[in-house]
């Protein structure tokens, strides 16, 4: 059996600071730069709101009040759980957003390839697809990744006013930010509630549980939102 301490946790924790000082410091400016420099504009094609394009959507905290205000069945538990103790409930960052079960996996508030909640969407569909974290590329160099799906939606090359690239810039590093914030967040937690309670990530159990939810057994969650776990037991439905 294989577990892991806390000292990975401690670790972790550690990276995540660093990549939050690192994300600090970098220029405002330069990311308004390059947002005026490619010209993204949107052309309705709806393809960046379905997961078959982008993957799940991970919300904030603060949009999670939000979208259970709309309508509490929106969220999920977000997949891929950081954690499992050795008594098999599994620990999760967050939530993301809920999909449609279509081919494509479309978002919960989609409808008619429009959003139907488009004054009050999320952080991330406001500064998509710009971003600004550091990542490997397919050479696996880290640098950092400020546009997302280049040349694979939209328009570019189109004239944005100034005052707008530095706006979405701004926009865009405050959500970064946000988000490394609350992996910190839940790291700092997890490490004092597995202390307190005696628990530890074992990775066999884990996987174990993992290739069960696969086979249909449901599982335990707990999910990290605004400050305390909160309880799931979900069932596979792929």
């Amino acid at each position: 059996m294989v577990s892991v301490s806390l000292v990975p946790i401690a670790s972790r924790i550690a990276a995540k600071e660093g990549e939050l000082s690192e994300l600090l410091a970098y220029p405002q400016e330069r990311l308004a730069a390059i947002i005026q420099e490619v010209g993204f504009r949107c052309d309705l094609c709806s393809r960046c709101c379905t997961r078959a394009f982008n993957g799940h959507v991970f919300l904030l905290d603060r949009d999670v009040i939000i979208a259970r205000e709309i309508d509490p069945e929106s969220v999920e538990p977000a997949p891929f759980p950081e954690f499992c103790d050795q008594k098999g409930t599994f620990y999760v960052s967050g939530y993301a957003l809920r999909a449609k079960d279509d081919d494509c996996g479309s978002c919960y508030f989609l409808e008619n390839n429009r959003c139907r909640i488009y004054d009050r969407r999320f952080s991330i569909c406001r500064v998509y697809p710009y971003m600004l974290h550091r990542e490997p590329d397919e050479q696996g160099n880290v640098d950092w990744r400020q546009i997302a799906g280049l040349d694979q939606h939209g328009e570019y090359h189109t004239e944005i006013p100034e005052i707008r690239c530095q706006e979405a810039a701004a926009e865009t590093k405050d959500y970064e930010i946000a988000c490394i914030r609350q992996e910190i967040s839940f790291l700092i937690y997890i490490q004092d509630y597995f202390s307190r309670n005696q628990l530890r990530h074992v990775q066999k159990i884990y996987d174990d549980r993992m290739r069960a939810f696969a086979r249909g057994e449901e599982i335990r969650i707990m999910v990290f939102c605004n400050g305390r776990l909160e309880e799931h037991r979900i069932g596979h439905t792929g």
